[in-house]
């Protein structure tokens, strides 16, 4: 079922030089303020509950453009035959809000201008029309008291609902322009360079991005320049008493902070406590990248800035990844039952006795548990099972414990793993905690990876990255798939788990 088989390389590049800052969650206390533990403060619930005001409002504005649309275009085309209802509110919105939500147009930002979103707007509500008109050629005749989707229909409704869309729009950013002048949120601007402090004193002067910074947070500050009054607060140690004192709903981090680990760490601390994140690059022809669906993506006041998604466990489609797991790992042992059977028969002539082979691994926050293999050889004793790399060649391996090693199958007792939660289909491979240490002491990005469940197999191995391969280069890997998680790319490694398997090499 996976394409790695806990090898590590031969190399001896993996052993700790002089030790880095770990920033992992393994490098923290049990029972710290920095483990996913600790419940996050009480007020973020009604902090989503803020941020999720002008989106639902949108939607309210999207759908009022439309159901006044369609009304007005069928009484003045014909008031005495209605439209067909494939052509309706009905058909129409659904894929309307579909298409925007997609494109980003209920995406809470920083500068809002209703000229930067109509071309999107225009785009979509084409689409989500010319669907419906499809359709409902497709099913002709069902409807015979209805009239036909006229070009003067359908050229009225399109150009009623842009224009009714556009100014509900203006009228309801003027409104949260206002309030945001009104009432700023705290923020915390994290590094006190020059870019930060340029920030800072931008966000102070306009309130129409409704941020009231309230401090640095820098580990190593430069010098005052003078450019503002604000104090630097700490490092990354002080983020979570200065989110619960100042009740701090955003983040921004600029370049100029000390350590860019720190940084790192500091933007996935300030997820966790439900702060809405904030990137502004030094580089200012990020502008000009793709970076967002509607023209000039997002800025403050002139500097290219980049809002942080949340941490992939808490993104909507997590729990779809759940119930992938549960359901193809419940199908794979009811369909892989006769293989499973016969491994099992294959183990016990070739090991004797305990088909399966139990091992402790480290998965989701350093949380260490129980792995189950079918046995391809018997260790010496547990320390030898906890320290030893790679046995792949080990000539105390029979041939049904290379054939089971070769061809993977060894692994499927792991789908149990998926079934009671330790593991996932995809996601980082886990690890001895005996190694665990020693990579993170070595790597400090490595404990990075125990953010999510580990799996099965994951973003590192399909892009050949097992067997005697980099640590370093694994890690930086299955970061990558953390921070880019999506259901469609978990679908992806599996597809491309598959063919590999086809082409075993047996490391």
């Amino acid at each position: 079922m996976t394409i790695d088989h806990d090898s590590v390389p031969r190399s001896a590049g993996f052993l700790p030089g002089p030790r880095r800052p770990a920033t992992g969650l393994l490098d923290r206390p049990v029972g710290s303020a920095h483990t996913r533990a600790v419940p996050p403060p009480r007020r973020h619930r009604r902090t989503i509950r803020s941020r999720l005001a002008l989106p639902l409002a949108l939607v309210q504005v999207d759908a009022f453009a439309l159901c006044t649309a369609t009304g007005i275009a069928n009484r003045a085309v014909d008031p005495t035959v209605p439209l067909a209802p494939l052509l309706g509110v009905t058909a129409v919105l659904p894929l309307l809000l579909l298409l925007n939500l997609v494109g980003g147009l209920y995406r809470t930002r920083l500068t809002l201008s209703v000229l930067d979103e109509l071309p999107a707007l225009a785009v979509r509500a084409v689409v989500a029309t010319a669907f419906a008109v499809t359709l409902a050629g497709c099913l002709e005749g069902r409807w015979p008291d209805c009239g036909p989707a006229t070009p003067a229909r359908l050229a009225v409704l399109l150009g009623v609902q842009l224009p009714i869309a556009a100014v509900g729009r203006a009228v309801l950013y003027r409104l949260v322009r206002r309030l945001r002048r009104g009432r700023p949120s705290p923020a915390l601007v994290l590094g006190a360079g020059r870019l930060g402090r340029k920030v800072a004193a931008v966000l102070a002067v306009h309130g129409e991005y409704g941020m009231r910074p309230v401090g640095f947070l820098d580990a190593d500050p430069p010098l005052p320049a003078g450019d503002t009054d604000l104090p630097v607060l700490g490092g990354r140690e002080v983020l979570e008493r200065e989110v619960h004192r100042h009740r701090v709903q955003h983040v921004i981090a600029t370049v100029g902070a000390a350590d860019e680990a720190e940084t790192a760490a500091a933007l996935r601390d300030a997820a966790r406590l439900g702060c809405q994140v904030w990137l502004v690059p030094a580089l200012r022809e990020y502008g000009a990248l793709p970076t967002a669906p509607i023209s000039g993506g997002d800025h403050l006041w002139g500097f290219p800035c980049l809002r942080v998604g949340r941490p992939a466990m808490g993104r909507p489609g997590w729990a779809a990844k759940r119930a992938l797991d549960v359901t193809a790992a419940g199908l794979g042992l009811l369909v892989l039952a006769p293989v499973l059977a016969l491994c099992a028969l294959a183990v016990r002539f070739d090991t004797g006795p305990g088909v399966l082979f139990r091992q402790q691994r480290t998965g989701l926050d350093g949380r260490v548990f129980t792995v189950l293999k079918f046995r391809t050889l018997r260790p010496s004793n547990e320390h030898e099972s906890a320290t030893r790399w790679n046995i792949s060649q080990d000539h105390r391996m029979g041939a049904v414990g290379r054939l089971l090693r070769k061809s993977s199958l060894d692994e499927l007792p792991q789908l149990l793993n998926v079934l009671r939660g330790d593991m996932s289909l995809v996601g980082p491979r886990p690890e001895r905690p005996y190694f665990v240490m020693r990579f993170s002491q070595a790597y400090p990005e490595y404990a990075d990876r125990h953010r999510v469940p580990v799996g099965l197999t994951g973003l590192a191995q399909v892009n050949g990255l097992r067997g005697d391969t980099s640590i370093e280069d694994r890690a930086r890997f299955d970061n990558r798939y953390i921070e880019s998680w999506s259901l469609w790319q978990d679908v992806k490694i599996l597809c491309r788990t598959a063919a590999l398997m086809l082409h075993p090499d047996g490391s």
